[in-house]
């Protein structure tokens, strides 16, 4: 049974992660985080605190529990937090992944890296894996230098690039998009929302299942791992406000200049799947079918 080490294993992705393979039981699990875990189940797999900024500290709990995987989730990906402390993002998405590396091609392990379509311009989205990327942001610029990291080094690698992240856990540090978007308009508030930027969202359970299918069949390369469907970013919050029977007259539709955002954002991205369909078996659902699994989470959540 292969050992797989997850970072970051507190966020979104990285506690989707541990439910996985909690109810697969086909790898040993060793959660990683800074501070204490915050996943709600304790038993059936080991939780160790690692500073990912601290490469001692990251050599000591790898060479611990000797994992034949890690899948690393740890980033900085608030894009206007990247743009302003620099250094640290630098630090955070780019350091830490040369330190993984360096671990790594010592102990053969396979490294599973979580990027982003940020590394994209938007001016002819979707992309396939092949396509020339161009980031606008330093967030971009952090997460193409850690991908140019990976291809050069000589550890088993696989770059799963991912798009807008959403889903619920039952800790979490930080909102996404569509729990925003429905928990205002739940509220009565109004909400200004882009209707000049199109994505494809990923339901966090759907990232999830990729990063272990890349570990399942040994998987190398770039492979593109986000939701099917692509919309705007006013369609996607008009999707929430139809699926919860919300007030869609809350929603002001601007154009994203007017934000006056820190960092500049891609027009159009989106991915073509059809590599990971066809060589990882990857099989992403709808975005209307991922906003039911949300409801029936929130609702078992609400329960609890």
């Amino acid at each position: 049974m292969k050992t797989i080490l997850v970072t970051g294993s507190n966020g979104l992705l990285g506690q989707k992660i541990t439910e996985r393979l909690l109810d697969t039981k086909q790898f040993k699990l060793v959660a990683t985080a800074k501070g204490a875990n915050r996943f709600p189940v304790k038993e059936g797999y080991i939780y160790a605190e690692m500073d990912i900024l601290d490469p001692e500290n990251v050599k000591q709990v790898v060479e611990k529990y000797q994992p034949d995987a890690i899948i690393h989730t740890a980033a900085m990906t608030n894009v206007d937090t990247c743009e302003d402390q620099q250094e640290l993002a630098h630090a955070l998405n780019v350091g830490a992944v040369q330190t993984l590396i360096n671990i790594a091609e010592i102990h053969n392990i396979q490294l599973v890296h979580l990027s982003t379509d940020f590394i994209f311009d938007g001016a002819n989205g979707p992309y396939d894996e092949l396509a020339a990327p161009n980031p606008l942001s330093y967030y971009g610029k952090t997460k193409l230098e850690a991908e140019e990291v990976l291809k050069n080094s000589s550890c088993k690698w696989a770059i799963l690039r991912t798009i807008i992240v959403y889903g619920i856990v039952s800790d979490m540090s930080r909102s996404n998009i569509v729990l925003w978007a429905k928990g205002a308009l739940e509220k009565g508030s109004p909400i200004n929302v882009v209707n000049d930027q199109w994505r494809m969202p990923t339901l966090a359970e759907d990232l999830a299942d990729c990063c272990l299918l890349a570990i399942q069949k040994d998987a190398h390369g770039v492979y593109n791992a986000s939701g099917k469907d692509m919309m705007s970013i006013s369609e996607l919050v008009g999707k929430v406000a139809d699926y919860w029977h919300l007030d869609k007259g809350l929603i002001n539709e601007i154009s994203a200049e007017t934000l006056n955002q820190t960092a500049k954002r891609p027009v159009r991205t989106g991915f073509i799947l059809d590599k990971t369909i066809n060589e990882l078996g990857y099989n992403p659902h709808s975005f209307e079918e991922g906003l039911a699994i949300l409801d029936h989470q929130l609702k078992q959540h609400s329960q609890k």
